[in-house]
């Protein structure tokens, strides 16, 4: 993905950088995965539809504006000592020191630092529904391993309408594992709000920027508005509140215009509500198709779980119908209605064009033999296809190339589960 996202970068003219680029569809595909991978961090974790909508919402603008930054700092080395353009190969070896960077230094404490967010969100929405029974009290790990400034703070207990959980509400760090309880208050008296205040400064006085004093749980955010890929004016400003009116009181310059291009990308998708899984559709994913992809994917992601985002179509049509955020690559979904062998060899060559998983959707009866010939046939001389899953009767099987061009390849009910 960040190679895809390079070769954009590589392909742009001019000699400033352009934040507009972060709507390619490589450098989305870039940010979708990276979001992924953070909303993987609470897939398990119960919370209401509404919490989890808001928590992948700010994956999606963190994952946004740590791309603009990759990108940004990418650009100068597109040129060599002498002012002239790189090769490509030369390029993108230059950058992997960015990559390995961003992609798995920073991300393994952000990785965390969500996964801890999301774990508090959903505990605080779970306190909210208890109003002021109970009072919260901060707890840390009790071990070798806790900071100093945490241990601190360890049994604070306040009510959960003290200003105190506004700025202290964990987590208070990268890699922060402390937590918060609720606990009864005749059994633990609460702590002087003054003296919790002043302990929770100590405990922040390494966050000289004051980057985690937020509430996950009370703003909706695994990451606060202002963060390494932001600036302190992210905290007053009103974009981040969802007041995108107000765009013409935005300072001129790139980090800004790059949120703005960020948070219009994510707002260009409509969710489609799933028990399980998640199905996102772009507003530029074409008509054509739209009501049979949207079917496909929203059986996928009751019946698996699965993530997805039905794409914008590109301007020759040729790209998949969707990102499986959740398997990490592209599908192209077709739908089968007539009992032909014609018919499925042309649904196959034609999505193997866009992607080389393609799931299919038998709306006919069409016998499994002919079913099995067709698959066999098309497969056998589409090199890059690696997977073909079918779809029948809200039943599915997925067989990989090597199944498929086996000569004991059979398709049998009992396949479908």
């Amino acid at each position: 993905m960040f190679e895809g996202m390079m070769q954009s970068l590589y392909k742009e003219d001019g000699s400033q950088f352009r934040v507009e680029l972060i709507a390619n569809p490589a450098v989305q595909d870039f940010i979708n995965t990276h979001a992924s991978i953070l909303d993987s961090t609470f897939e398990k974790v119960e919370m209401s539809d509404l919490m989890r909508r808001r928590l992948t919402g700010s994956n999606y603008i963190f994952s946004g504006m740590k791309a603009f930054h990759e990108l940004n700092e990418a650009f100068p080395s597109l040129l060599d000592e002498n002012g002239n353009r790189k090769s490509f190969e030369r390029f993108l070896n230059d950058v992997q020191t960015i990559d390995k960077t961003y992609n798995s230094n920073y991300l393994r404490a952000e990785y965390n630092f969500v996964a801890g967010s999301a774990e508090m969100a959903a505990r605080w929405e779970s306190f909210m529904e208890d109003g002021d029974r109970y009072n919260l009290q901060y707890r840390t790990q009790r071990d070798d391993k806790v900071r100093p400034e945490h241990a601190a703070l360890d049994r604070v207990t306040l009510p959960p309408t003290d200003s105190f959980w506004e700025e202290f509400y964990p987590p208070n760090g990268w890699n922060c594992r402390c937590t918060v309880t609720q606990v009864r208050k005749s059994k633990f008296p609460a702590t002087d709000h003054d003296e919790a205040m002043r302990l929770g400064d100590e405990a922040l006085q390494r966050d000289k920027k004051g980057m985690f004093r937020f509430n996950p749980g009370k703003e909706g955010k695994t990451v606060p508005d202002y963060n390494p890929y932001t600036t302190s004016k992210c905290r007053s400003c009103n974009v981040p509140k969802g007041k995108l009116n107000l765009v013409a009181n935005i300072p001129n310059n790139n980090l800004c215009a790059g949120c703005l291009v960020v948070r219009a990308m994510d707002a260009s998708y409509s969710i489609v509500p799933d028990t399980n899984g998640k199905v996102r559709i772009s507003n530029k994913h074409g008509k054509p198709e739209k009501k049979e992809n949207v079917s496909v994917a929203s059986y996928l992601a009751k019946k698996h779980g699965w993530s997805i985002d039905l794409l914008p179509k590109d301007d020759k049509g040729k790209n998949a119908d969707s990102f499986n955020k959740t398997l990490g690559y592209k599908q192209e979904y077709k739908v089968n209605g007539t009992e032909s062998v014609t018919s499925i060899d042309n649904l196959i060559r034609k999505g193997a064009k866009q992607a080389d998983s393609i799931v299919l959707r038998i709306d006919s009866d069409i016998s499994f033999g002919d079913l099995r010939d067709a698959l066999s046939s098309r497969v056998l001389r589409c090199k890059k296809l690696r997977e073909v899953m079918l779809v029948r009767n809200n039943l599915d099987v997925t067989f990989s190339r090597e199944d498929i061009i086996s000569p004991y390849f059979k398709i049998q009910p009992e396949d479908f589960k």
